[in-house]
């Protein structure tokens, strides 16, 4: 009966005159271990009451298209094939799946100091942080196809090359950490991807997903806080046509920021602008427990940092944060993040 129902939800969709509802979603799921291999290794074994968790966050949310991060890539997408794997026996199935090589732990060509510690070769000398190639990547899980061959994919922007980039600097003007490091690091500590998905009609639904590096965890020179600043701004540098061809409406910008616009470290500028661009609309998610929050730290708190934001002109019919209720809620076992959707209606 499931795949009858699912089936004639996609005819209707598809059905001139009557229109197709769709949630996004983003979630940071924390699924990344300690070295390569070892998250497939425990998705495979079926033991880990974490990814039990996030199982069950995504089966209780049922989103059409969702964005992780903090999930460990590899070279053939096998943890995220075991993983919807896992996700099709619990009762929701993605047909598609898009998972590319990321920034983080991905080393430069040639060993250098990127994060001015004075040493070469550690996780923070990579072009996104990782103690490993792949460490907390992402993945796109769809239930719409995936035109892989319009995949774009922004992660091999330089810094430097970013229009008015904030790059870091030593009190005396010179380059942070170095002229050579700043002529090589990638502005995405994770990626930045612009997914068109095919809708039924024929036309196309762009999902720009990102992971933008926490702006804390460095010094005065201030170098992940103006990063993070960046990785935000590109956005709107790319709808204006700064980047290369704008993404076609209809659009939606999903993933974690890592900044919250009221409180906590970081440029908050950056995503006060971009929730205030007329481009797009906020709909401001939230749960009865935590209103806007997003993520909850031991150390500082609750913050709203992950987001789904359509294009203007989309109908949104509903928005939410999955927040735990208690200690004992799939959401509290899963990740410090939760995930957040919004509904849309596409004509």
């Amino acid at each position: 009966m499931k795949a009858v129902a699912a089936a004639l939800v996609l005819l209707l969709a598809a059905a001139p005159g009557l229109a197709q509802q769709l949630r996004i979603a983003t979630f940071n799921t924390e699924l990344s271990r300690d070295g390569p291999g070892l998250l497939l290794r425990d998705i495979d074994r079926g033991e880990d009451p974490q990814i039990a968790a996030v199982i069950d966050v995504i089966t209780a949310n049922n989103a059409d298209v969702l964005l992780l991060q903090g999930i460990d890539w590899d070279l053939e997408n096998r943890a995220v094939q075991a993983l919807r794997r896992r996700l099709s026996e619990a009762g929701t199935d993605y047909p598609h799946i898009l998972s590319l090589q990321p920034n983080a732990g991905r080393p430069p060509a040639q060993p250098l100091d990127l994060d001015g510690d004075g040493k070469r070769g550690g996780p923070g000398d990579n072009q996104g942080y990782g103690r490993f190639r792949g460490q907390g990547g992402m993945a796109l899980l769809s239930k719409l196809p995936i035109d892989v061959t319009a995949v774009r994919d922004l992660s091999d922007l330089l810094w430097r090359e970013l229009p008015q980039a904030q790059l870091p600097r030593h009190p005396d003007g010179s380059p942070y950490p170095s002229r050579d490091a700043q002529q090589v690091q990638r502005l995405s500590d994770t990626g930045h991807w612009v997914v068109p998905l095919m809708l039924p009609d024929g036309t196309r639904l762009h999902v720009l997903g990102f992971h933008a590096t926490p702006p804390v965890f460095d010094g005065p020179e201030d170098r992940n806080g103006r990063r993070n600043h960046d990785e935000i701004r590109l956005w709107q540098l790319l709808l204006n046509g700064e980047l290369g061809p704008v993404p076609p409406v209809p659009f939606v910008i999903v993933g974690d920021a890592n900044l919250d616009p009221d409180r906590g470290a970081g440029r908050r500028s950056a995503i006060r602008d971009l929730l205030s661009d007329p481009r797009l609309q906020d709909p401001v998610p939230e749960s009865a427990e935590a209103g806007t929050a997003t993520a909850d730290w031991a150390s500082v708190g609750k913050m709203r940092v992950s987001y789904v934001l359509p294009s203007a002109g989309l109908r949104i019919t509903g928005s939410g944060v999955d927040w735990p209720h208690d200690a004992q809620d799939a959401a509290h076992r899963a990740s410090r993040h939760r995930l957040v959707w919004t509904d849309i209606t596409l004509p």
